[in-house]
């Protein structure tokens, strides 16, 4: 069964479109990846998407949801196309959508107290009708309304892909946010462990477009930071946000490291007149320790034992790329091995796109795809959304093999 993930994250910079044959059933899934392509928002749509990240009218949010639809139709169509096949001959999209706000804790409502929620945008009717094939979307909503966070969802697929009979791996996941799943060696699903560690690029991305007046979207191959010092007692400062000494469950975003992080950072490099690069350097850093310092909530930790065993870190995402952000990996988890994804046959830039082509097919099939455990979840559930392709549901019946 062919399927288009679709994936736009939290730097809101376009559509990643990842297309993957899929095979098989429940925890046992052949997945074979077919074609990637970015489709890059132009500059002032990522300005007006961030903008609204931050706050923005009902209006804007009603007309960006749209716009997004548009755009995520786009580029489903882009890789259908690189992957020389018609939309006739794919059975589903998944689409993560963008997330303009996610409130894991929730806010305190009279009467109910607190209401937790998620937002993602790029509208799924709109998917489903430019494309004609059905679309699974809003995967997150569920498993908040089963009182879990919504995040990370990816550790699922991470457990369908990666788990390694005999070596425990640690997949850090770099993009506009990092975050890290455990995967012991040999272990169920119920095993696993995953949950936000703090910033990935997102900072590193604010203060490149910032100190550059949007001229720059990130500091490419960690070259700028690569020319700073570390600051150590800005780096200090850093490690004492909340977040970073919270125990999992645990989830984050643009609401705690996005505009109003990067613009208090900014005022301190100014008032200590620290130097922009120095500054990079610290932040690249802060993103190495953070991951890093996971590692003390793992289970399987003892005064005897030291850290829950690990074999390798397998880096995927955006930050994979950057080199300067890589070497810090490796000398926070020196002497364990630090390597990307490409090592072991797969896109780092393509897997979160590849990620919720599974969860959508994993929906279609009527499997549970959440983690209790990762989410905070008080049990599974079934993930997101389906809309019917222009044909109806008698069309992806026949596409999936399915019976009423």
């Amino acid at each position: 069964m062919k399927v288009v993930g679709l994936m736009s994250g939290t730097s809101g910079d376009g559509v990643d479109a990842a297309l993957v044959d899929i095979r098989g059933a429940g925890l046992d899934l052949r997945v074979a990846p077919l074609a990637f392509a970015p489709t890059p928002y132009p500059a002032d749509l990522q300005r007006r998407v961030l903008n609204l990240c931050s706050g923005g009218t009902v209006v804007e949010v009603c007309h960006l949801n749209a716009v997004l639809g548009e755009w995520f139709a786009k580029a489903a169509f882009r890789v259908i196309r690189k992957a020389g096949l018609r939309p006739a001959a794919i059975a589903l999209i998944g689409s993560h959508g963008q997330t303009i706000q996610h409130l894991p804790h929730g806010i305190r409502e009279s009467g109910l107290g607190p209401v937790r929620s998620t937002l993602q945008i790029a509208e799924p009717a709109v998917i489903a009708e430019r494309t004609g094939i059905a679309t699974v979307a809003d995967f997150r909503p569920r498993d908040i309304a089963a009182g879990g966070q919504g995040a990370p969802l990816t550790p699922y697929v991470h457990y369908l892909l990666f788990r390694h009979p005999k070596r425990s791996r640690l997949i850090v996941n770099l993009g506009g946010i990092g975050n890290v799943t455990y995967l012991p060696a040999g272990g169920a699903l119920s095993s696993l462990q995953a949950f936000d560690t703090g910033p990935g690029n997102m900072v590193l991305d604010g203060l490149v477009r910032r100190l550059t007046n949007g001229r720059q979207a990130m500091d490419r191959d960690g070259r700028l930071a690569a020319k700073g010092v570390v600051d150590a007692g800005l780096l200090t400062e850093l490690l004492a946000h909340p977040f970073l000494t919270q125990p999992p469950p645990k989830s984050t975003g643009r609401e705690a490291f996005g505009d109003p992080f990067v613009a208090k950072l900014l005022a301190v490099m100014r008032k200590r007149r620290l130097n922009a690069n120095d500054v990079l350097a610290t932040c690249s850093l802060l993103t190495a320790v953070t991951v890093g310092s996971a590692r003390r909530w793992l289970r399987g930790r003892t005064a005897q034992r030291g850290a829950a065993p690990l074999d390798e870190v397998i880096v995927a995402g955006g930050g994979a790329r950057n080199r300067t952000l890589m070497q810090d990996l490796t000398a926070v988890f020196e002497p364990i091995p630090v390597r990307t994804l490409e090592g072991i046959g797969w896109d780092s830039k393509a897997f979160e796109a590849v990620a919720f082509a599974i969860l959508a097919y994993q929906t279609w099939q009527g499997a549970c795809a959440n983690v209790p455990a990762v989410t905070g979840a008080t049990h599974p559930v079934v993930l997101g959304t389906i809309v019917p392709g222009r044909q109806g549901w008698q069309a992806l019946f026949k596409k999936t093999g399915r019976r009423r």
